[in-house]
């Protein structure tokens, strides 16, 4: 049985309009003339340090729905994404799921995906877990008999626990789409649950990370007040259980009006996001506050999705994250299910509406585990920079190329170029700052437009090199002598 999923936070509307004007830097793209090459310019400051990459940056979302989350092929496709985070049990399942009995309430449960065998791809993939605990339908003693049976029992180390999924969408607002079974629904009685969950799994494992949900910055239902309440659902949940917390749980699906406003959504709305996150962080978290983290536990396309669109944002999401202080940023979705009536073409590919980053191998798709655009897109990461290494700033003259910068351990220098325009091609010139590039033509790793695979050569210079149309390019360069 197939069951298509689409991940609840598709609800979540646009950001304001406020938040949007205020993210650092944000630009709307206007599209260039048609046919018509263009020019642009970026900036790299070498010195200035934005982040360094994490071994749990690059995340991705598996769902105990899917038949093939365990397939023989995935650990291997994981590694070659650089994927170093899995979630698990799935999205609004989570707040459904009984990990003891592996049963869903009102949900269908595959073959072969219990947690054993799902700790089984995740370590031969070499990544760590991200585990939702129960809170819709759970209790803090079924979470930390689960912490018991993984780090006690099997030994498992996991570090990251979640206390449910999108909480804020039981009902307590208007729209329910989220198991809750407390009959008080309202931010205050989570954040008291939040204290009571963490307080019986640390007793387990003192070792152990706790997250709370938090509602998305600038989307619904972000700043409402509910009924009974004085504040809205952050400020509550922050102010009871801020001080004892390890990181804060956001979602990002961003709302596209066409293919621009998606591309965009990145720049113009992550670092708002951030900077208001790390605002409640400040205010509620005491002394604490810089060791609690954000990890943004979905985020995907809402449109595009199998498409050259998905693929230059997904990388740009990713970076963009990183970049203003999330530890892990958690892609949705490995496998989903498809709805063949709703085949349409996007930019010359077929667009499935899946919002799997491999296909599913659905009668209308490709075979079972053929990347999707943003697969490559998100590929295109590893060859920017590894773990340990450090995002560095990265400045354009437009919005149609985004850039990422990151200062590698060995020494050299890696920048990413996304030419979002789907016609023209870029000329981009490179300047930098607190960094020398040697002479010798660099190696140049590119995406193109509607490619299946990432291709390499050596070409252009250090301080220029042309940027097909809707793809991606990473220029690696080393140190001048």
């Amino acid at each position: 049985m197939r069951r298509s999923v689409r991940s609840s936070s598709s609800r979540l509307v646009g950001l304001a309009v406020a938040l949007a004007l205020a993210a650092a830097g944000s630009v709307t793209a206007a599209a260039p003339p048609s046919s018509a090459a263009y020019t642009a310019s970026v900036s790299v400051d070498a010195g200035a340090r934005l982040a360094t990459i994490p071994d749990t940056g690059v995340g991705m979302n598996v769902a105990v729905y899917d038949e093939n989350m365990n397939h023989p092929a995935i650990p291997g496709l994981f590694r070659d994404a650089g994927v170093g985070m899995v979630r698990y049990p799935g999205g609004s399942y989570a707040d459904g799921y009984h990990w003891e009995t592996h049963t869903v309430e009102g949900g269908y449960v595959a073959p072969n995906t219990e947690f054993d065998r799902f700790m089984g791809t995740v370590r031969a993939a070499g990544a760590q877990p991200i585990i939702t605990a129960n809170y819709g339908s759970g209790t803090p003693e079924e979470a930390a008999e689960w912490v018991r049976y993984a780090n006690v029992t099997n030994d498992y180390d996991i570090e990251y626990w979640e206390i449910g999924n999108e909480v804020y969408g039981n009902g307590h607002y208007g729209a329910t789409w989220e198991i809750d079974h407390h009959p008080d629904k309202s931010p205050r009685e989570y954040a008291r649950n939040v204290l009571a969950y963490a307080e019986a799994m640390r007793a387990v494992d003192p070792d152990i990370r706790i997250g709370a949900v938090l509602t998305t910055p600038g989307s619904w239902p972000d700043g409402i007040i509910g009924p009974g309440d004085t504040t809205d659902w952050n400020n509550t949940v922050m102010s009871i259980a801020g001080s004892v917390i390890d990181f804060v749980i956001v979602h990002h699906y961003p709302s596209a009006n066409g293919q621009p406003d998606l591309l965009d959504a990145p720049g113009t709305e992550i670092p708002g996001m951030a900077t208001a996150l790390r605002s409640l962080i400040n205010r509620y978290a005491g002394a604490n506050a810089p060791n609690v983290g954000i990890a943004v536990t979905e985020a995907a396309a809402t449109a595009y999705k199998n498409t050259s669109p998905s693929g230059l944002f997904a990388p740009d999401e990713y970076l963009t994250w990183l970049e203003n202080g999330a530890f892990t940023l958690d892609w949705w979705n490995l496998h989903n299910g498809t709805d063949c009536r709703n085949i349409t073409q996007v930019e010359g590919a077929t667009d499935y509406d899946d919002g799997g980053i491999l296909s599913s191998g659905a009668a209308c798709e490709p075979p079972l585990n053929t990347p999707f655009p943003p697969y490559h897109g998100v590929r295109m990461i590893t060859r920017l920079g590894s773990p340990g290494d450090t995002l560095v700033r990265a400045t354009g003259s437009t919005a149609l190329v985004s850039a990422h910068a990151v200062r590698r351990a060995d020494g050299g220098l890696s920048v990413m170029l996304i030419n979002k325009d789907p016609r023209n091609e870029a000329t981009v010139d490179l300047s930098y700052r607190g960094f020398t590039p040697s002479p010798a033509t660099p190696t140049v790793y590119s995406y193109l437009k509607n490619a299946t695979s990432i291709g390499s050569t050596t070409a252009g210079s250090a301080t220029r090199q042309t940027v097909p149309a809707y793809s991606i390019v990473v220029v690696r360069l080393q140190p001048g002598g």
